[in-house]
């Protein structure tokens, strides 16, 4: 497969463009690749509102009835519930890891074994991320690539 990747100026709109013979598995899983890293969230911090990029996010953390979204330099805080923000982004390599936390896989650089059957994620930036027991099934699925 020939890969070209041309730079384009900043008021020219980006696209992705696939020539093939015929659509395969592999056609197939790098379209819903592309798409999974489209989208926002809308974070907020002291009081300003801004537009997160979904592919930015390492995880998602619920806290004391409140909601925060982790990226490799930036907290912010969302109004969404928890829940609202997993059914949105079981599509896009999210998936809870524990009762409080959504973990973005393609941020996940290495697991380990913990106490108590537990997995520890070491993210690309350095942080540490527990997977509970209960969601460790689900993790090991997902990092096979298969369906959960």
């Amino acid at each position: 497969m020939e890969i070209k990747i041309t730079e384009i100026e900043k008021d020219k709109k980006e696209r992705l463009e696939i020539y093939c013979h015929q659509i395969t598995n592999e056609i197939t899983e790098i379209v819903r690749f592309v798409k999974s890293r489209q989208g926002q969230l809308t974070g907020v911090i002291e009081g300003t509102q801004y537009e997160v990029p979904i592919s930015d996010v390492f995880y998602i953390e619920g806290v004391d009835n409140r909601v925060f979204i982790y990226c490799e330099e930036q907290i912010y805080e969302t109004r969404q519930k928890l829940y609202e923000l997993e059914e949105a982004l079981k599509e896009k390599h999210f998936l809870r890891v524990s009762k409080s936390v959504l973990l973005n896989l393609l941020k996940i650089e290495s697991i380990k074994p913990s106490l108590n059957s537990r997995f520890v994620a070491v993210l690309q930036n350095g942080e540490q991320v527990i997977v509970s027991r209960k969601y460790v099934p689900e993790l090991k699925k997902a990092l096979k690539g298969e369906s959960i």
